[in-house]
Order: C-alpha cells, then sequence, then structure tokens
C-alpha cells in the first residue's frame, strides 16, 4: 500500500530596494533605520576590494558610523576586503572566507551581512551568507550601475565552478537593497557603460518607450551626465522587480525572458577569461540575437540599425573575435544544460517585444556573427 501525505504552503518576500547618496554620513539613518528594532545587531561588513581602493576612507567611516549608532547595532570585526570581479567567484576560498567569519565572529541568523562592490562580489556573498545557518540576512549595498539596475535587485545568488557561470548558487532574496549613486562617481567608463547593456535589455523585450528614452539619452550617458543615469537604474530597477515577482521568480521552469542576450554573452565571458566584462559581453549578445531576429524576418532593417546605433553610440563594441565558431555554439548547448530542460531563448518579435523560441539555426548564428562583425567595422550607420 503506498500512501502519500501533500503538504503545500507559501511564503511572501518583501524587501526594500532603497535609492539615496551618501548612506555611511552619520546623518542618514537610512542603512539603520532598516535593522530589526528588536534586538542589537551584529553586522558583518564585506567589500569589495576595487571599491575600498576607490573610497580609501570607506572602512573609517563605516566604523564611525556603526560607532554613532551603537544602541542599534556594532561590528565585530573589521570589514572583509575581497577580491572583485569574476575572481571572487572562481576561487572558492573567497566564499568560504565570509563563511568562516560568521563562525567566528558569531553571525547567526538574527544578524546580517552587508556586502559592499559589484554584481559579482554581491553574488558571492550572497552564496554564502545563504548557505550560512541555513541563511543569514544580507544587505547589498551595490556600487555599478550594472548591479544597482540588475543583479542585486534580484534573488539570485552564486559562484563559478567547473568553468562554468554561476554553476552553484541559491535563490534567496535580499534583507535589503540600499543604492548609493555617489559610488558611481568613481567607475571608470567601462562599468560606467556596462550596466546600461541590462536596460537596454528589459527594454527590448518589454516596453518600447523605455527603449526609445534610451536612444534619446544615450549621447548623454556616455557623457557620464547623472540624472539621466539615476532615472535609468530607478526605471530598470522597478522593470525587473515586476519581472521577478510574477509567475516564476525563482525560475522552476525554463523561460527566462530576463536572460535575453545572455547564452552567447556568459560563453564570451569565458572565451575571453573575462577580459570582456559582463555589461560588454550582454551588449554583443543582445546585438547578435537583435540581429538573428532580422535574419529571422522578425524585426526590420532599420529597427536593427537602430539597436546597434544605441550601442555604438554609448561606445560599446558588438563583435568580438571570440564570438562564432564551434565554442559558440557550445554556449548555446551550455544554456540549455543550464536551463535545466527545454531549450528556450529570447528574440525580438518587435522593439519592445519578446518572443521565445525553442531551438535556432545554427547557420543563421553564424550569418549574424558575420553581420555584427561588418557593423563594428562600419562607423556610421544610417537608421531612417
Amino acid at each position: 500500500m503506498n500512501t502519500i501525505i501533500e503538504q503545500s504552503f507559501s511564503v511572501p518576500f518583501k524587501y526594500p530596494v532603497c535609492f539615496s547618496e551618501d548612506i555611511f554620513s552619520i546623518e542618514n539613518k537610512l542603512f539603520v533605520d532598516l535593522l530589526a528594532k528588536d534586538r542589537h545587531a551584529k553586522v558583518l561588513f564585506v567589500v569589495d576590494k576595487g571599491v575600498n581602493e576607490a573610497h580609501p576612507h570607506l572602512i573609517a567611516q563605516l566604523n564611525a558610523y556603526a560607532e554613532a549608532h551603537s544602541d542599534s547595532f556594532s561590528i565585530p570585526c573589521d570589514p572583509i576586503v575581497v577580491v572583485g570581479g569574476e575572481a571572487s567567484k572562481n576561487d572558492e576560498s573567497i566564499y568560504k572566507k565570509v563563511v568562516e567569519a560568521t563562525h567566528l565572529y558569531g553571525i547567526d541568523r538574527h544578524s546580517y551581512i552587508a556586502v559592499i562592490g559589484g554584481g559579482a562580489v554581491i553574488d558571492m556573498v550572497g552564496f554564502a551568507a545563504a548557505i550560512s545557518h541555513r541563511g543569514i540576512r544580507l544587505i547589498r549595498i551595490p556600487t555599478t550601475v550594472l548591479s544597482q539596475n540588475d543583479s542585486a535587485v534580484g534573488v539570485k545568488n552564486s559562484v563559478n565552478l567547473f568553468g562554468k557561470k554561476n554553476y552553484l548558487g541559491t535563490f534567496t532574496p535580499p534583507y535589503a537593497v540600499l543604492n548609493d549613486f555617489n559610488f558611481l562617481k568613481t567607475l571608470d567608463d567601462r562599468d560606467w557603460r556596462s550596466g546600461i547593456s541590462e536596460a537596454i535589455k528589459v527594454a527590448l523585450i518589454k516596453d518600447l518607450s523605455f527603449f526609445t528614452w534610451i536612444e534619446a539619452h544615450s549621447a548623454a550617458l556616455a557623457k557620464r551626465e547623472m540624472k539621466p543615469m539615476q532615472e535609468l537604474i530607478i526605471r530598470c530597477a522597478q522593470m525587473h522587480l515586476d519581472h521577478i515577482s510574477g509567475k516564476d521568480p525563482f525560475e522552476f521552469g525554463s523561460s527566462r525572458p530576463l536572460d535575453f542576450g545572455h547564452w552567447a554573452a556568459h560563453k564570451l565571458e569565458h572565451l575571453t577569461d573575462f577580459r570582456v566584462r559582463h555589461g560588454e559581453a550582454v551588449a554583443i549578445g543582445i546585438a547578435l540575437d537583435s540581429t538573428y531576429s532580422h535574419l529571422k524576418g522578425w524585426i526590420s532593417e532599420a529597427d536593427l540599425l537602430r539597436i546597434i546605433a544605441v550601442f555604438k553610440t554609448l561606445g560599446f563594441q558588438v563583435f568580438a573575435p571570440e564570438l562564432g565558431g564551434e565554442s559558440l555554439i557550445k554556449g548555446l548547448q551550455e544554456f540549455q544544460e543550464h536551463l535545466g530542460g527545454q531549450l528556450t531563448i529570447m528574440l525580438l518579435k518587435a522593439l519592445g517585444k519578446g518572443e521565445e523560441v525553442h531551438e535556432m539555426d545554427h547557420e543563421l548564428i553564424y550569418q549574424s556573427v558575420e553581420m555584427l562583425k561588418s557593423f563594428n567595422q562600419t562607423e556610421n550607420l544610417v537608421t531612417n
């Protein structure tokens, strides 16, 4: 006889995504006001090395902030400074160092880990927090455009393994996300630009008006004007949050529309040994899938040229020498494996409207690569 008891329950998740400036000035109580009020809290800080170097007074500022608000929280040890970028996700000793600190300093489920850095460091620390004590409350403080408008507002955490991006990871929502626009001022031009590709991504598949806005402001964004960048980040973050709160936030299915352009991007990052950064690879991946959509007959040449022109105005390359050949097709196969089932790729049915397909023509991919190569070599594109 078979006995089956079926269990069913739901758990609501809620977390704030905040936008501010100078969050660790003593007068700004945004950070301390987010902490639970029922007990004195411990906060373990982990800081991206690049951020620490760009902001040499940051650690002293953290200590002064904690001292000023010592009735609410304390810092049990010096902030842990870790290497930034994908290197933080490739070396398992780094996330284990964070896990070890939770053991050494008594960081439990009533404590917090606050991570200050780019998307890769936030991914890594989020993974460490999620597997320690079955989940320590994580406060994300992203410092790049890419992490403020995309990766840090979501529910994913991960590290790389076996040469595969995000092979180990969890879906664990953060306790809070604090975006401080002042961190953006010290970004180099590549990191300033990189995050804009994720905004273009979500605009192309969901909102034509947003793409048109980016198109109109692309020159201002390229010149590092802060006001349009702030608007872009907030609008893009809102669209990502709206998507995450939809029907499949933990990605149990194979449909991942926000991975538009990412199947090629992930492979390109590895093929270049991360010389091409994530946002740059996403720009190339979006350009590739947009070109494929055109060759498939879904979007016009004029629409494709608008997309390419926006990327080029922003200073992106739309081609890399490593793009193409059997390695790229292997990336498509690896993406299907990552999805855990049916291949599902987002393409463009029209500007502002995505369409999922379950197979891609390899020959059409190669033709798309060749077309991108010619676009990359062309200085001026006619878009009307």
